[in-house]
């Protein structure tokens, strides 16, 4: 394992297409206790004067406890070829199945924070925002329609601050 910190401005690729189309692991917890998820829908910018990630988690989702409670969490873009990894950590709860046993991923630690030895690169975040992500405030009803059908199952909405970048160097 051969992690490299780098500066959030050099974070490799396509960040659209890296989120949305090549999909990435929020995880959140402690090296001993944590979980994680397939994320698509999320932003990578500038907030507050810093370098900042906006992700979205389904109320109904494991993996928010663990982020309400840890107060960071990563953003993990895994290397190609993980693709039944991240299907299976976007399908699946952790409530329900050991989803290191299922997807092969092997957990490390960086700062105290959640990632895997397959990782491309990892972002560790500090949550500097937590807000629930209201319904009836989006204005494109194609897009409610499609993302919120009977029963709402709604979201939450992390902006975390970007503290470091780790890079993969095998």
């Amino acid at each position: 394992m051969a992690f490299r910190e780098i500066k959030p401005e050099q974070l490799p690729g396509n960040v659209v297409d890296e989120i949305c189309n090549k999909w990435m692991l929020l995880a959140a917890g402690t090296p001993e206790d944590f979980n994680f998820m397939t994320v698509n829908w999320g932003m990578i910018g500038e907030l507050w004067f810093q370098p900042a990630v906006t992700v979205y988690v389904r109320d109904s989702r494991h993996t928010l406890g663990y982020v309400e409670r840890a107060g960071r969490f990563t953003l993990t873009r895994l290397k190609d070829g993980c693709k039944e990894a991240l299907a299976i950590a976007g399908s699946k709860s952790g409530r329900d199945i050991d989803k290191i046993k299922e997807t092969g991923l092997t957990p490390v630690d960086l700062d105290g924070a959640p990632s895997f030895e397959e990782a491309a690169y990892t972002i560790v975040c500090e949550t500097m925002y937590q807000a629930p992500l209201e319904v009836s405030r989006i204005s494109d009803e194609e897009a409610v329609a499609r993302s919120y059908p009977e029963p709402v199952d709604a979201h939450q909405m992390f902006i975390g601050k970007i503290v470091k970048v780790y890079q993969n160097e095998e």
